[in-house]
Order: structure tokens, then sequence, then C-alpha cells
């Protein structure tokens, strides 16, 4: 059940055994087959369940979907306190760029493929908690107020690192040396270099 940003964060959303099972097997069909090609069906063949099964967790795939998302951003709800916390503008753009980098290579196989899914960009442009969120972040980021510039710079920065970790003409290359670079280059875009 989506939650109101206001009143807590990504991190206290809890989920059942059960809930998490599913958002697990829904993640992995997503990266496979995007959003559109997923199915609760698929979803619960994956799992070795009913249909109903999966239904008593989630009504929709949007729910899924959304609590995908909540569970996605939650991986960088800490960086960002973090980032605030920080009380020097500077630091907490390079606390959170290099959380964000991290969390990047981490989770490189299905961190970027649903991130340009066109249902998910869809509904985190409609759920409140995901745009409030998303604007914190660029804001500790960027350091920018909003507004379309700031946006095209959020936007063109988190491509460029979500493509570039997932981009056949790197696939070859370790996380550390990927990390070394995508820090460097980065902190050029948004002007942390000395």
């Amino acid at each position: 059940m989506p939650f109101t940003q206001q009143d807590r964060g990504f991190n206290a959303i809890t989920r059942t055994a059960a809930q998490t099972r599913v958002l697990d097997a829904a993640l992995e069909l997503i990266v496979e087959h995007g959003v559109s090609g997923t199915s609760l069906q698929m979803i619960a063949d994956a799992m070795g369940v009913t249909k109903a099964a999966v239904y008593r967790q989630f009504k929709t795939k949007e729910e899924i979907v959304i609590a995908i998302t909540e569970r996605e951003m939650g991986r960088l709800e800490d960086a960002l306190e973090a980032a605030e916390a920080q009380g020097h503008p500077l630091r907490a753009r390079e606390v959170l760029l290099d959380r964000m980098i991290e969390q990047a290579i981490d989770r490189r196989g299905a961190y970027s493929i649903p991130m340009f899914d066109p249902v998910i960009i869809r509904l985190q442009a409609q759920h409140e908690p995901f745009q409030s969120f998303i604007e914190r972040l660029y804001a500790a980021l960027l350091g920018t107020e909003a507004g379309v510039e700031a946006r095209l710079h959020a936007a063109m920065l988190s491509s460029a690192i979500s493509v570039a970790v997932m981009h056949p003409l790197i696939a070859d290359v370790d996380g550390d040396t990927l990390r070394a670079y995508l820090k460097e280059m980065t902190r050029r875009m948004i002007g942390l270099t000395q």
C-alpha cells in the first residue's frame, strides 16, 4: 500500500516474506521482459504459486511496480539523509554521488533496465512520494533549486550513471575500474573537481 512521503520514508515500509518473494520474482521478470511484458500469471509461474496467491499480496501489477520502486529508492534513502546531514553542500554532493555510483555498480544487472521502462517512468511521474524523493535527491546532489535546468541536469546525470553501468561497451570492465572512472567523470559533470 503506498504511503505519504511526509509520514515516513521508503525504508519504513515493511513487507511480508510473501510480498518480498513476489517483488523479487517480479523484478527479475521486469528486467527481462519489461513491465508491459510481465503479467501476474508470469510472476505466479516464476514463484511456483497460483495467480490468486500473488493477488493476495498485491491487487495489481501497478502496485507491484510501485512497491519495487519504493524498495529501490529506499536503497538511496540512507545516503540522502547522510548527505543532507553533512551541513556542507560540496561534501553532501560527494557523499550522495559516491552512494549512487556504488548502488549502480552493485546492482549492475537490475539497476538500469527498469529505470527506463515507460510504465515505471509514468508511475514515478504520477506518484507524489517518488517525485518528492527525487527532488530532495537532486537538490542535495546538484545543489540547485527546482526548475527545468535542475531537472535536465539531474536527468542527464542519472542517465549517464545508469547507462554507463549497463552499456555493452564496458560489460567486461570490472567494478573497481568502472567505479573510479564514474566517480571522476560524474564529478566533472557536476563541478566537484578541483
